[in-house]
């Protein structure tokens, strides 16, 4: 009986360790990477009380009256160059976003609430305290957690961290990644193709989404449909990597080696899953002799590759480097056209979804076949 997807990960997700080995990085080279150790703010940010807009920094009390007010400008405080002198009663001076707010100013008027001529500022408006002021912590207090232990570093996370004085920051290793694809019939983009021959899409594909991921990438190319030499490239790959990912060779044809090749270099855990297209998923375990490997064999049409790559392989990087994977988004969508599915197998279709009306439609990317990448290009979401 074939597993169901949803089995079929969380057998996968109990046998992940993830790598305990972590470095220091600069913060320009943590994008994508997975925090190894909380991160503390280093001063309160903003560090001052700061003017949220462009206007004129009071003191709320001497203006909270109604009618018409006249107000003396007395300094500037500029981003960077704060004013020289606090403010009082009927006294303003002029500020801009993200200046430091002077002593005595509780609050900011913005400039088009106000007609100046020359040092004098006038303004009917009643003015409250606090108005247009972000106070000194007001995004983070210095030593509160700007990220913790598993935390996945975006740019906006990193651009917090950088802002807050962060220079450095100690993130999980990479989860080395050995790729490679099986077949006799690949070619190299850019090679001439001979008769029966194809170029593999598959292991470059794989490349570019693992190089999103907080993985190093070891490509160990294409291997003939050879039984020894699958073997002899598994055990160089688990010596050198966390896991090791195939494409091609775990179905059930004449020349798919590399499910026999595991199991004599390792073990096959399961393998073939109720999944469409991906049926053929193989999972389990490698023993390069000088060290182990988690093994994700995936089946060699580029559509069927890139879908159990999407469901299965990334979430398991994920989980290796020390993250914590959220579930996957889910939307429900009215579909614009019937399609057709056979029971028996969960399907994954390639779908463009987009918003109408207030309503979330979706529309397959045409013919679905495992081997029409035509079907990813445009492709936004999965059916």
């Amino acid at each position: 009986m074939l597993l169901n997807v949803d089995a079929a990960w969380r057998r996968l997700a109990s046998g992940l360790q993830p790598v305990v080995e972590s470095e220091e990085v600069e913060l320009a080279e943590a994008l994508g990477r997975v925090a190894a150790a909380e991160v503390l703010a280093l001063i309160d940010l903003p560090p001052f009380d700061a003017s949220a807009m462009d206007g004129y920094a009071v003191d709320s009390a001497a203006l909270s009256h109604q009618g018409a007010k006249r107000l003396t400008v007395v300094d500037e405080s500029a981003a960077g160059h704060p004013a020289q002198r606090g403010v009082g009663g009927l006294e303003a001076i002029r500020i801009f976003t993200g200046a430091v707010m002077p002593e005595g100013a509780d609050a900011v008027l913005v400039q088009e609430e106000v007609t100046r001529t020359g040092d004098v500022a006038e303004t009917s408006v009643q003015v409250l305290p606090e108005q247009n002021v972000r106070h000194r912590g007001h995004d983070i207090r210095r030593g509160e957690a700007l990220c913790r232990t598993g935390d996945k570093l975006s740019a906006y996370r990193l651009g917090w961290l950088a802002a807050c004085g962060v220079a450095r920051v100690s993130v999980a290793r990479r989860v080395r990644v050995a790729i490679f694809s099986t077949g006799d019939e690949l070619m190299e983009a850019g090679q001439p193709l001979q008769p029966g021959q194809i170029y593999d899409s598959n292991r470059f594909a794989l490349s570019c989404l693992l190089r999103r991921k907080a993985a190093e990438v070891i490509d160990l190319g294409c291997v003939a449909d050879n039984p020894d030499d699958i073997r002899q490239t598994l055990r160089q790959a688990a010596r050198s990597a966390d896991l090791v990912v195939t494409s091609g060779g775990v179905s059930v044809g004449d020349a798919d080696f590399v499910k026999a090749a595991v199991e004599q270099t390792g073990t096959i855990d399961f393998w073939r899953i109720a999944l469409k297209p991906g049926k053929p998923l193989a999972v389990g375990s490698l023993d390069g002799g000088e060290g182990k490997a988690l093994f994700l064999g995936l089946p060699g049409n580029p559509v069927s590759t890139l879908v159990t790559y999407l469901l299965f392989v990334a979430p398991a990087i994920d989980v290796l480097a020390g993250a914590r994977p959220p579930p996957p988004l889910r939307l429900p969508a009215i579909i614009d056209h019937d399609v057709r599915h056979s029971e028996g197998r969960r399907e994954y279709m390639r779908g463009v979804l987009e918003a109408r009306q207030g309503r979330l439609h979706v529309a397959t990317t045409g013919d679905q076949s495992s081997n029409r990448l035509a079907t990813f290009a445009n492709a936004n979401c999965l059916v």
